[in-house]
């Protein structure tokens, strides 16, 4: 074995049988031509070293693609420089980059089933991550695309929202918050049903009025989210939002009103982004997109999906 218990890679391989690693992948991938003497040295320096080929190296033998694509669906041109589609792309590089595997950037409309048969008959492409999708698209992939594609948010790899914003809410009302309204994300978006629900479920609960507009994770709608909110309910004393992006909007449109938080208004986010540990603070709840992101990329390669939602804690500052 390799020293500090590395897993044997094929340039092990070669150096122990004394041949390049063009021939041990040859060997190794029963592909292409080699000598006897080269084939037994391979075999047996592998199963010195206990080697065992990659799934993902398996695939790049056969020819089945070089890159991951991490497909984005959303109504923004722009939506390839969010923060989380940044992080999550981050993390899948970083993921399937041992592998010898890249990973490309797009977005796709709305309508996005003519640039997903586009996509299906890349053969560059050994796999698709998918977010911002609903269950009708992953239901009617094209042919080409079942078996090596995954995804990001219902249905897939997903974090568990509800408990995260559902924690923050009960936060608001435990701490005295009776006219809470909520910024969720964008109706098109399936995974925005969560949080939704667990806004629904606390105020039909504690009887307390339901107070929603629609926002879509950005500052400028969020900041505009505020003005909706002070002037259909002036008399609200939280808002919750879906992601800290939005939550800034709002307290940069509260701060132009001169409302004051949380004296007046109480703010959550959702996300935990670096930026919002800053002062003054914002109360939010955690989000682990790099761990979602690779699990997403293992899976749309062949590994086992993971069988549940990765956790959410909230995490509570200044403004809640």
């Amino acid at each position: 074995m390799p020293r500090g218990g590395a897993t044997p890679d094929l340039a092990a391989v070669a150096r122990r049988a004394g041949v390049s690693a063009a021939t041990a992948s040859r060997v190794l991938s029963g592909r292409g031509p080699a000598s006897t003497a080269s084939r037994d040295a391979v075999r047996r320096a592998a199963a010195e070293l206990g080697y065992v080929p990659h799934p993902v190296a398996r695939r790049l033998a056969r020819g089945s693609g070089t890159r991951i694509l991490f497909a984005v669906r959303d109504r923004r041109t722009g939506i390839v420089h969010d923060p989380y589609v940044t992080r999550a792309a981050a993390a899948m590089a970083a993921a399937v980059d041992p592998d010898s595997l890249g990973v490309t950037l797009r977005r796709l409309p709305l309508a996005a089933s003519a640039a997903l048969e586009t996509i299906a008959a890349d053969r560059s492409i050994a796999a698709v991550v998918l977010a911002g999708h609903d269950r009708d698209l992953l239901e009617h992939l094209p042919a080409g695309l079942r078996g090596r594609t995954a995804a990001i948010g219902t249905g897939g790899a997903d974090v568990d929202s509800a408990a995260g914003i559902g924690a923050l809410l009960r936060h608001l009302h435990d701490t005295g918050r009776r006219r809470i309204a909520l910024v969720s994300g964008p109706r098109w978006l399936a995974a925005s049903g969560a949080p939704l629900r667990a806004y629904t479920e606390l105020t039909r609960a504690a009887g307390l009025p339901s107070r929603v507009v629609a926002g879509d994770f950005t500052a400028e709608r969020g900041r505009a989210a505020a003005v909706t909110v002070l002037r259909r309910w002036p008399d609200t004393d939280a808002i919750a939002t879906v992601s800290d992006a939005t939550a800034v909007g709002v307290l940069l449109g509260l701060a132009a009103a001169g409302i004051r938080v949380p004296l007046d208004i109480a703010v959550t986010g959702f996300d935990d982004i670096p930026l919002v540990s800053a002062y003054p603070g914002l109360s939010t709840a955690t989000h682990p997109v790099e761990p979602i992101a690779q699990a997403a990329a293992r899976a749309a390669l062949g590994a086992p999906a993971p069988d549940r939602l990765f956790p959410s804690r909230p995490v509570l500052r200044a403004t809640a």
